[in-house]
């Protein structure tokens, strides 16, 4: 009689669930571990923002917008800088280690400058042209005499050697001094100069000093549509009478000025999570205007001289990221940051849950089952065969069989299954006996 290998003495049902799903937790792991490649790394805690001279206001907003983002981890040094023009080359060069700069709308140039991109315009910042004595209607005025056209490396020396050479104005004709801020405030009232160009806030300490010197006016651009057609970075604004000092009626009447406007700009690499961070904060301080700005106008994807971030765009499309609205800096980059790996988990655990409680449940009854293919041998055997011995040796068999399944162990809900074929065993047994005594 033929004889079918027998199974192992002892099982358990623990080694079964471990076999089919512990595998399925360790391919879950693998493609854990995959994912996890291609994971953005974590956003700096520290980065660098060039801003401009110490007394303007690139500088006081600089420091603003510093405060902001230390509430949410990241700390963030505050570099004064010459200007605009210092700051563009601070972007541009990676040794430096700029992150992030002001920037005077139309001086910066994105063929020459591929690396940088922006973030946000943050207010208009306008051309201010303050004249010892009465100003004249048009800047060809100010031809042969004594100017300050803001320092090098300067937004301000960048806007008004443009404007001046729209008018003929050159340094073989005129003297173009290099100097800003408050150092050209004070040449021009101890009458060094006979007029001082300056690119700044209304807010600033430069223009309320210019503002309030004795016998200085401001000019007003009489044809600054023309120049704001010319230079489309340009925005003609008015500046209404007393806007500057009601008290003593500063300007006595309204003024028009050209203005670029201040954006700020970073590099192509700054980290995409702190974009929208860096947004929330400069709509904390912008979004309610000033003097030229009306509520909600700034932070705005306008007026830019560097093709706006993707990460910005969508901000302004879409407002602050999801996360970043309900939860803090930190832990909504953590789940944004996990979020990228959903997708190829939900491709591996979708199919695993459909798939493993069959594949468990066939592996459960299949120790089982396999007993069966043994019994029927036995059976078999002696059916056609009534030889006492072959009889004897089959009732020996069985009697095997019986012990090694009583030892098998199959979770509860097998249990009918496990009984059922302990009492097959013993119906064959019965008939065998049977037939013996017959």
């Amino acid at each position: 009689m033929s004889r079918t290998s027998r199974p192992p003495r002892r099982r358990r049902s623990a080694g079964t669930f471990l076999s089919v799903y512990g595998g399925a937790l360790v391919l879950l792991i693998a493609g854990f571990v995959l994912a996890y490649q291609f994971v953005e790394p974590a956003p700096p805690r520290r980065i660098v923002l060039a801003t401009g001279g110490t007394t303007g206001a690139y500088h006081a907003f600089g420091q603003a917008l510093a405060e902001d983002l230390e509430e949410q981890g990241i700390t963030v040094e505050v570099r004064a800088t010459s200007g605009t023009v210092e700051n563009l080359g601070l972007l541009q060069d990676p040794l430096a280690a700029v992150d992030l700069a002001f920037v005077q709308g139309g001086v910066g140039d994105p063929v020459q400058q591929p690396d940088i991109m922006s973030l946000a315009s943050l207010y208009f910042e306008p051309l201010w042209v303050f004249v010892r004595g009465d100003a004249p209607e048009r800047l060809t005025g100010l031809r042969g005499r004594r100017l300050a056209v803001g320092a090098e490396g300067s937004g301000t020396r960048a806007v008004a050697l443009r404007l001046l050479g729209d008018n003929g104005i050159t340094p073989a004709s005129t003297e173009l001094e290099p100097l800003g801020g408050m150092a050209a405030a004070e040449a021009l009232r101890r009458g060094d100069l006979d007029a001082v160009f300056t690119v700044a806030s209304p807010t600033s300490a430069v223009v309320a000093a210019l503002a309030t010197l004795p016998g200085v006016e401001l000019m007003s651009f009489t044809r600054a549509d023309a120049y704001a057609r010319t230079h489309r970075y340009l925005s003609v604004l008015t500046l209404p009478e007393g806007a500057l000092n009601l008290a003593v009626n500063l300007p006595p009447r309204p003024v028009t000025l050209l203005a670029p406007a201040a954006t700020l700009a970073a590099r192509t690499d700054l980290h995409p999570a702190l974009v929208g961070l860096i947004l929330m904060a400069a709509e904390r301080r912008f979004h309610a205007g000033g003097l030229f700005e009306t509520p909600g106008q700034f932070p705005s994807d306008r007026y830019l001289d560097f093709p706006l971030s993707e990460d910005a765009q969508r901000f302004f499309s879409s407002g602050p990221p999801f996360l970043q609205r309900f939860l803090p800096f930190w832990a909504a980059t953590l789940v944004d940051r996990m979020l990228v790996m959903l997708v190829p988990l939900l491709t591996l655990l979708v199919p695993l849950v459909r798939f493993l409680p069959p594949v468990y449940r066939w592996r459960v009854r299949a120790r089982i089952y396999r007993w069966y293919e043994q019994l029927r041998a036995i059976e078999d055997g002696v059916r056609d065969h009534r030889d006492t011995a072959d009889v004897a040796q089959a009732l020996r068999a069985l009697a095997a069989m019986e012990e090694e399944v009583r030892h098998v162990t199959v979770p509860l809900s097998y249990a009918d299954e496990h009984y059922s074929l302990r009492r097959h065993i013993a119906f064959v047994r019965d008939r065998l006996e049977a037939d013996t005594r017959a």
